[in-house]
């Protein structure tokens, strides 16, 4: 893949990966919640989902989508149903006092985060979307796929930081109960909210 095409295709998953979204609201919520280094494992297991999905769009399964639109609709109505019950769960979320030394309850962990990306048609589009503009023919598709992966990987793990520490931050303002209330229930919105973007 030449560095032209390398860049454009970062440029393109850069704007998909830090955009609002399923994976960026929970990352945030996580990082207010349960702080920086306890939501690692949410993020790698989006980003690791992220993967699982481009190489099932670029080996095949991204085809039968496109064949069969039913498919993508039975996977927009999965995936706002999922955003919905993970949204009133956050919504809904008991408030645990940050300063104590008792840890608060589990955050998401790796299989949630990793699971999450086959309900999320943000995820489907992202990998269909760089599958389909910036691989290349013939013998030179398994190298840009590889590329494509490297990059889906860099602009993750970057996206996935920023979000997760500008969810950290908020974390060290909810030090009352109500401030952690509003905090919660504004995410959970959010997350509802993400379900309009699925249906757009």
């Amino acid at each position: 893949m030449e560095l032209g095409l390398f860049f454009s295709m970062l440029g393109f998953l850069w704007v998909a990966a830090i955009t609002p979204g399923p994976n960026n609201m929970l990352l945030t919520t996580s990082g207010a919640n349960f702080g920086f280094f306890r939501s690692i494992w949410l993020m790698v297991g989006i980003m690791l989902g992220m993967q699982s999905i481009l190489l099932l769009v670029a080996f095949g399964v991204g085809g039968l989508i496109t064949v069969y639109p039913a498919l993508h609709l039975f996977l927009k109505i999965a995936g706002s149903l999922y955003l919905l019950w993970l949204a009133w769960k956050i919504a809904t979320s008991a408030y645990e006092t940050l300063e104590t030394g008792a840890p608060p309850p589990k955050p998401i962990r790796l299989y949630q985060g990793w699971l999450l990306q086959f309900l999320n048609p943000k995820a489907w589009l992202m990998g269909l979307g760089a599958v389909a503009s910036f691989s290349l023919a013939g013998e030179a598709y398994n190298h840009s796929i590889a590329g494509i992966s490297l990059g889906m990987f860099l602009v993750n793990l970057v996206s996935g930081i920023i979000w997760l520490g500008f969810g950290t931050v908020i974390g060290r303002l909810l030090r009352s109960k109500r401030a952690w209330y509003t905090f919660n229930i504004a995410m959970g919105i959010l997350t509802a909210a993400c379900v309009l973007l699925i249906w757009h």
